[in-house]
């Protein structure tokens, strides 16, 4: 009786009750253990189908070649050089993974060195493709094509810009605050309206209409609500389907961008045009004071003006970092874009030529000129301040004001007649006021009511906040 694994006379006999074989009971447990079946048949077995067999325990013969002295150490020689073998073999084996594994050492410090020499002259080619001109003839008929880093306006549009400068520069000098503006004491007495919640969340982008009843509210997920502020309720959905990044409403046509590079112009509801010149996400818009064009920044380092009537690129330039968001000056005259390294560029609007740099410390969250015609606050992410520059002045200097707010700022707001800046953060609503005559900045509204986005309302009189979660809140003060 011999066991069917091992060949040799079981110590303890099992005998299977699915095959009939017999089997030493240490072996065939730890075969079921690995297994679950029996090596004769490969069928399913469990230790309840072995039965002991009661036998005489069984003594091992010793083999004849065991009996003698010179047997035994002939046995051990023939152990020894097996074990010496074995060694030298394990030896070899080591020696081998060692030298494989020192070459793929080296193959992966080879492939990230040229990953690297890659990455570099990618930037760096890059970095020329912004500032070069290349020119070359077209065919026979003469024709020649340019692609240059800095396009400025026509002269069209520039005549246009300094027109509206000039006309805007002269009467904000003169302009009285409009009779029934908000004041101050209204606005402290700021409580909630009403609270909606939008059918979708993520909320990314907030702008009102120029009259002050209608906000467009977009998300990332590509969902924008056309909201009525004086009923509280969303009127009407638009399906973007990009993730929308910036908004602004200009007459019946909504713009946006997106963080597919796309800036996509609706109107009456409807989308009349796609336009798609950046490479990368399209982070900003914003809107010049005579209605002509609009410009947008990309995270590809690309300002483009885009005329509102044709829907057509008008003018372009390339800055040295990726831009975040943008703004133009009330007079037109002047273009601001912020940018991740914590700059914030001036540019000349007629020729986009980079006329100042404001630098914040950490990428740029958000930034909005004051009508009074030589301020603009901004704020950078996950800062709680908000940072007033005077365009007057340069360096440290240009510093006005540093507003503590208390909490991270997301947006920012400032009304027509330049006396209140509204935020908004995580961490509630402010509007912090400027005084002219005593040259002082007070708080008269503090509101624990979280967002991510604000704007002022008709005369002042509302504040739209919204939040990442889809909830629009209008604050006013009580009839």
């Amino acid at each position: 009786m011999f066991c069917a694994i091992s060949g040799e006379a079981p110590q303890e006999p099992v005998f299977s009750k699915k095959s009939g074989a017999v089997y030493e009971k240490r072996l065939i447990e730890q075969y079921i253990d690995q297994h679950g079946t029996e090596p004769e048949t490969n069928e399913a077995i469990t230790a309840e189908d072995l039965i002991p067999l009661k036998t005489s325990r069984v003594v091992r013969p010793r083999p004849p070649t065991l009996t003698s002295i010179p047997a035994l150490l002939a046995t051990f020689q023939n152990e020894w050089d097996s074990v010496a073998l074995g060694t030298r073999t394990l030896m070899e084996e080591l020696a081998r993974t060692r030298e494989e594994l020192s070459t793929a050492l080296y193959q992966n410090d080879a492939a990230k060195r040229v990953i690297a020499r890659l990455t570099k002259e990618r930037d760096e080619a890059r970095d020329a493709l912004s500032k070069v001109t290349v020119s070359a003839g077209a065919g026979a008929n003469g024709d020649v094509m340019a692609i240059d880093s800095v396009q400025g306006l026509s002269e069209e549009l520039g005549a246009k810009v300094d027109e509206i400068q000039q006309k805007l520069s002269k009467s904000r000098k003169k302009r009285p605050i409009p009779d029934g503006w908000v004041t101050a004491e209204e606005v402290a007495e700021f409580t909630t309206e009403s609270s909606t919640s939008l059918p979708f969340s993520q909320v990314s982008a907030l702008t009102i209409q120029e009259e002050g009843s209608y906000a467009a509210i977009s998300s990332a997920q590509g969902d924008t609500a056309i909201y009525s502020i004086d009923e509280g309720k969303v009127e009407r959905q638009l399906a973007v389907n990009e993730p929308v990044t910036d908004e602004i409403w200009t007459g019946t046509k909504l713009i946006v961008s997106t963080a597919k590079g796309s800036v996509k112009v609706y109107d009456s509801g409807r989308e009349v045009a796609s336009l798609t010149e950046h490479a990368g996400p399209a982070t900003g818009l914003a809107l010049h004071p005579s209605g002509e064009f609009v410009a947008s920044v990309g995270a590809d380092k690309l300002i483009v003006f885009y005329d509102v009537q044709s829907l057509t690129p008008v003018g372009r330039c390339y800055t040295d970092s990726a831009l975040t968001t943008c703004a133009f000056h009330p007079d037109g005259h002047l273009f601001a874009a912020g940018t991740t390294s914590g700059d914030i560029k001036l540019f000349m609007t007629k020729t986009l030529e980079q006329a100042a740099v404001f630098s914040l410390g950490a990428p740029v969250q958000a930034l909005v000129f004051s009508e009074n015609g030589f301020w603009f606050a901004a704020t950078a992410k996950g800062q709680t301040t908000v940072t007033v520059f005077d365009l007057r002045k340069e360096g440290d200097a240009a510093r006005a004001k540093v507003l503590e707010i208390g909490g991270s700022v997301q947006s920012l707001s400032w009304d027509y007649t330049g006396q209140f800046l509204a935020t908004a953060g995580a961490s509630g609503v402010t509007v912090q006021q400027y005084t002219k005559s005593s040259k002082a900045w007070s708080e008269p509204l503090r509101s624990s009511v979280a967002s991510s986005g604000i704007r002022w309302g008709g005369e002042g009189k509302k504040l739209v906040v919204v939040n990442v979660d889809g909830v629009v809140t209008v604050l006013a003060a009580k009839e």
